[in-house]
């Protein structure tokens, strides 16, 4: 799209300023509006309430109503029903079929061999294909975690399994993070992602991918690394300048040690040491080796934890999930994600009431902000991040029909700058709209929404075979008249009639302004 500008020059000005770019919308033949439409209130609703809406939604929302509708997406945690081929084509991925532990042992079994290789260029390509297992093990990954977020029917749990990926956020090129990131998002994250926050801390704490990226499975009695321990409570749980100081940071990284991944053999010798053996703990990859931990008593936000294993852990995480400070900062992160990139104080204060009154529940603290008068006040303010941005195109373009190659999502996420797993730092992606509106980013929106509105992309050829057909995808449907249409603004009708055919009208939508606000 190297003539954007020149294409753009014929917009309106208005436009222009906004974005630096952006759009137009092209007429398109009337079709009949469905007889229970929904109130622009519901709309805008429906669209906080996942990445935007596709007809299945909206037929979901007409029969249930806005209660029983939240009631079904809050109460219904293992709600990941995914149509039949796109359940298969994440079947399809090693990083899917293949249990967690083998991909680890066959890591293992690679690296002997290639140790063992001598020096030369078999040994050479052995590493570069070892890499490139890797590599695709974590394009697997996010591939998954981007095709349920497109197609699965509880939307508020997809958009809260990608906030909660962020908020627990893990680099997936470090270490042997790429070898588990599939188990990390469909194993700790989604079966949590509506449940207890302690709970959901707690899966983080045993994920192999959390303890491989900041590195307390090399935490040991003797040998103590603090980075866990200071992530959890600043960027986790508790959040900057909530009180803690630098020695309760030292006293968790003590109560967290023998925390690690379990090593691919059996469980160490404790033969010798009958107490150690009754306190050794394993669960999946995950693994407490009393043998490495500091017995010692500590003190940790002002209270004795005695020295007793594994139970000390438990105990902490139980003791900062349930500070003020951690239910004011997760419901602050929520309200900004969801609501505003400067919520409203008094929103925020009754989520944290919901939040301490529930002792964590995610569902309940989700249930007052989409209950509350603050969201509906915030309608068409809220920016989307690339994630957003990326899937709702592809739920508003093809509305429901199964892509069969999942890659130039991935591709369109990376050019924007957000891949999933690729924050190198464990603080997440950001979530105000700032972060995402530069010229730049403005620039290949126009040119994602245009692939995705003339068809000129891969989501409908397999992976490997040369592209065939020309066909795109019609946004002038029933969809479009009954939500998008009531509620475009003056400047973007305006526009409209400048679109020159159906492709160019598809691109321009999704890359307008009313579009990209949510």
């Amino acid at each position: 799209m190297r003539d954007t500008p020149q294409r753009l020059s014929r917009f309106t000005r208005p436009l222009l300023a906004l974005f630096g770019l952006l759009l137009v919308l092209g007429p398109a033949a009337a079709i009949a509006r469905d007889p229970r439409p929904l109130s622009p209130d519901d709309v805008e609703w429906l669209r906080r309430d996942g990445f935007d809406i596709d007809s299945a939604t909206v037929a979901r929302y007409r029969d249930l109503g806005r209660s029983r509708f939240l009631d079904w997406q809050l109460e219904d945690h293992d709600s990941d029903q995914l149509p039949p081929q796109i359940s298969a084509l994440i079947n399809s991925y090693e990083a899917a079929n293949t249990p967690t532990e083998q991909l680890l042992t066959n890591l293992r079994d690679e690296q002997e061999k290639i140790k063992n290789m001598p020096d030369g260029d078999d040994k050479n390509a052995a590493k570069k294909a070892q890499q490139q297992h890797a590599n695709d093990l974590l394009q697997q990954a996010q591939q998954i975690e981007m095709l349920h977020a497109v197609y699965g029917e509880n939307q508020l749990k997809e958009q809260m399994v990608w906030f909660w990926l962020n908020h627990f956020s893990v680099y997936g090129a470090k270490g042997r993070v790429r070898w588990v990131a599939a188990d990390y998002t469909q194993n700790t994250i989604r079966p949590h992602a509506l449940g207890k926050f302690r709970d959901l801390v707690m899966a983080t704490l045993e994920s192999p991918a959390m303890l491989e990226f900041l590195d307390n499975a090399q935490n040991a009695k003797g040998h103590v690394n603090e980075n866990y321990a200071r992530e959890l409570m600043e960027l986790h749980t508790l959040g900057v300048g909530s009180g803690y100081t630098q020695q309760d940071v030292q006293q968790l990284a003590l109560i967290l040690t023998g925390v690690g991944v379990a090593p691919l053999r059996d469980r160490p010798g404790l033969e010798q040491h009958p107490r150690y053996a009754a306190m050794f703990v394993r669960n999946g990859m995950f693994e407490f080796n009393p043998g490495r931990h500091d017995y010692s008593d500590k003190v940790l936000l002002g209270e004795k934890i005695k020295g007793s294993g594994f139970d000390e852990v438990t105990q902490a995480v139980d003791l900062i999930t349930r500070q003020p400070a951690c239910a004011q900062f997760i419901s602050r992160k929520l309200a900004e994600y969801f609501v505003a990139d400067n919520p409203p104080p008094e929103l925020v204060a009754k989520m944290a009431r919901t939040f301490q009154h529930t002792d964590g529940d995610i569902a309940a603290v989700l249930r007052t902000m989409f209950e509350s008068r603050d969201l509906a006040a915030s309608y068409g303010k809220k920016f989307k991040d690339p994630m957003q941005f990326v899937v709702s195109s592809v739920r508003m373009a093809y509305d429901g029909k199964p892509i069969v190659n999942a890659k130039p999502l991935l591709n369109w996420l990376n050019q924007l700058g957000e891949p999933v797993f690729g924050r190198l730092t464990p603080d997440g992606w950001p979530l105000d709209g700032s972060g995402w509106s530069s010229s730049g980013q403005m620039a290949k929106r126009f040119e994602i929404a245009n692939a995705i509105g003339t068809g000129n992309n891969r989501l409908l050829t397999p992976e490997g075979q040369p592209k065939t057909g020309g066909d795109f995808p019609m946004l002038t449907t029933r969809l479009y008249y009954d939500t998008f249409d009531p509620r475009l603004s003056q400047p973007t009708r305006e526009a409209l009639a400048k679109a020159t055919s159906q492709q160019e009208w598809n691109t321009f939508l999704l890359s307008s302004p009313d579009f990209n606000y949510r």
